[in-house]
């Protein structure tokens, strides 16, 4: 059980038998009346959002996630097959349990797997990952850093956009939360 009092950004909480992450929180201290929490929950399996108020103090289970390490090692079909590091065991997960990140897979990844009384609620990629480029325009004399951008394509098949002087070839830096051009490598 975890007080509301004790919400923080990213804590994960059991409601109506469904896992919520707390997205934001504001505790108030009105002039009359007692004190509450309002808070903005996401739906860790739909990635629904509620707004809902908790009396300071008021006491909701914690929900108990699993994070275990695994590494991506080949793809069968529709699944992703996954290795457990520690126990040596293969998993495979579909890319609706991936999420947007099936993009940036690529073989020997290793990633954190969440579950939930044995359900896999989401994969947590590395913050950035390092590909090649396969695909873009090519750079003409006098682009510049300061330029604009273009679309590039990289050998998982994402696209991203880099700066006008990024060539076929490059390995770049890529932020996997938000799909930007992090730098050269």
């Amino acid at each position: 059980m975890i007080s509301s009092n004790d919400f923080r950004t990213g804590v994960t909480i059991e409601l109506d038998g469904q896992v919520w992450r707390v997205v934001d929180f504001l505790h108030v201290k009105p002039g009359k009346g007692s004190a509450f929490v309002r808070t903005t929950l996401k739906n860790v399996q739909t990635g629904n959002k509620l707004e809902r108020t908790f009396r300071a103090g008021e006491t909701v289970p914690q929900a108990n996630l699993e994070k275990s390490v695994m590494q991506y090692t080949y793809k069968e079909g529709e699944q992703f097959v996954f290795m457990d590091m520690e126990t040596f065991e293969q998993a495979p997960l579909n890319p609706e349990q991936i999420g947007d990140g099936v993009k940036y897979l690529t073989e020997g990844m290793e990633v954190n797997v969440v579950r939930w009384n044995d359900q896999v609620l989401e994969v947590e990629l590395p913050n950035s990952v390092v590909l090649e480029i396969t695909d873009t325009d090519p750079g003409v004399k006098g682009d510049t850093a300061t330029g604009g951008t273009k679309p590039a394509t990289v050998e998982t098949g994402a696209t991203v956009m880099v700066p006008l002087f990024i060539s076929i070839g490059e390995r770049i830096k890529i932020d996997t939360r938000n799909d930007t051009y992090l730098g050269r490598e």
